[in-house]
């Protein structure tokens, strides 16, 4: 099916409604590392600027102090770190106790890649949040199929080729091939709804339906993009929406979003901060 603003008709977004920070949903940022400490501050903001009425950004103790600058809408912990400049074994007791408190968790953006990944991963697919996961994370997985998880809603995954290339076990040049199918196959391996990012994005589900979404900009291609992305997705997770509706919506929000600023600054050129400016006025109302 194609994705455009009248399939979204069929999987509604949850109402805006009036209310304090709590009634709007909250969202924990898992994200950023010492030397990637601001894809934490892209998610964020773009978490904020989907709806999420209530921030918490867990990252790595040396960049903590620096984002809660940055961003002072949210609050900010500052994590046990490894050597390697990643979360340390450490942090996953606090991040346990940490999504218990929230609606929703987006993990992973600019996350490094090291050992306590995988107990991390675990911890978070034990939770009741909502949740939406990308990058590092992504290559800790096991096939959930097997496994006997609680969880009332589907985990979201945000891979790139290569990413979803890891989680199959296959070469990069077979999603390439054959993104539909491959996204099928890792949704299924893993009980997900799964976005197969590119040029042209896909989004599947386990009973093997499908949109693909061929719009937004050539200036969506750059650094940061996809942490954007990821906060869209945890902001609407947050708000109530369903796994698939959040992953729907945000790609279309997302790619939206990049046409808006193609018009206004060109079609390359502009940041990947600036993508999130362009959300709350796509939003239904």
């Amino acid at each position: 099916m194609k994705l455009d603003r009248n399939a979204l008709d069929a999987h509604p977004l949850p109402s805006v409604i009036d209310g304090d920070k709590k009634s709007k949903g909250r969202v924990l940022v898992l994200a950023g590392s010492r030397d990637v400490p601001g894809a934490a501050l892209l998610a964020a903001t773009a978490a904020m600027r989907a709806g999420a009425g209530k921030l918490r950004i867990a990252t790595v103790e040396s960049a903590a102090m620096a984002l809660g600058a940055a961003m002072p809408e949210a609050m900010v912990i500052g994590l046990d770190e490894d050597d390697d400049g990643g979360f340390g074994r450490g942090a996953a007791d606090r991040i346990e106790e940490l999504a218990s408190e929230v609606d929703a968790v987006v993990a992973g953006p600019g996350v490094k890649r090291n050992a306590a990944c995988k107990r991390i991963a675990d911890v978070l697919l034990e939770s009741d949040a909502r949740l939406a996961l990308d990058v590092a994370f992504l290559e800790t997985l096991e096939p959930l199929h097997e496994r006997e998880l609680g969880r009332q809603t589907m985990p979201v995954l945000l891979p790139n080729a290569d990413e979803l290339a890891s989680l199959l076990g296959c070469e990069r040049k077979l999603v390439e091939d054959d993104a539909i199918g491959c996204g099928h196959r890792a949704a299924g391996l893993y009980r997900s709804v799964v976005l197969v990012k590119g040029v042209i994005s896909h989004i599947v589900e386990p009973d093997r339906d499908s949109w693909t979404y061929d719009g937004g900009a050539p200036g969506l291609g750059v650094s940061g993009s996809g942490d954007v992305l990821a906060g869209i997705v945890g902001g609407l997770l947050a708000r109530g929406a369903e796994p698939l509706s959040a992953l729907l919506w945000a790609v279309w929000l997302h790619g939206e979003a990049g046409a808006r600023l193609a018009d206004k600054v060109g079609p390359i050129g502009f940041l990947a901060r600036e993508i999130a400016g362009e959300i709350p006025a796509l939003l239904p109302r």
